[in-house]
């Protein structure tokens, strides 16, 4: 799956890219024969607060009349990244079985 990658307020390095593609690509398997329109991805180090570093992952995933929208924040980046794709992955399963509850 194509996704577009947007980083806000830091570098976004080669690793950083790599594995959010790699979690991405897991997704695949739950959406199955569902044709993705749009996929995009960002992270950002927020700011406005007082003790280290905050990091909000968001994605946005578009198929045909339905959008899956999820956003996380944490102290650890990849920790958000792996929250962010556990979390659309839920929605996804269960926007698949109300489909086929409908079919049935």
């Amino acid at each position: 799956m194509k996704v577009n990658i947007k980083s806000t307020r830091f570098e976004l390095t080669d690793a950083i890219s790599d594995y959010i593609q790699e979690k991405v690509d897991m997704l695949d398997k739950f959406l199955g024969n569902l044709p993705v329109i749009n996929c995009d991805f960002e992270v950002e180090k927020t700011t406005g607060h007082n003790k280290g570093e905050v990091f909000r992952a968001e994605i946005n995933i578009q198929v045909p009349k339905k959008l899956f929208r999820v956003e996380k924040v944490e102290t650890d980046l990849y920790k958000a990244i792996d929250k962010v794709k556990d979390h659309v992955a839920e929605m996804i399963i269960e926007a698949k079985k109300k489909i086929n509850d409908k079919r049935k």
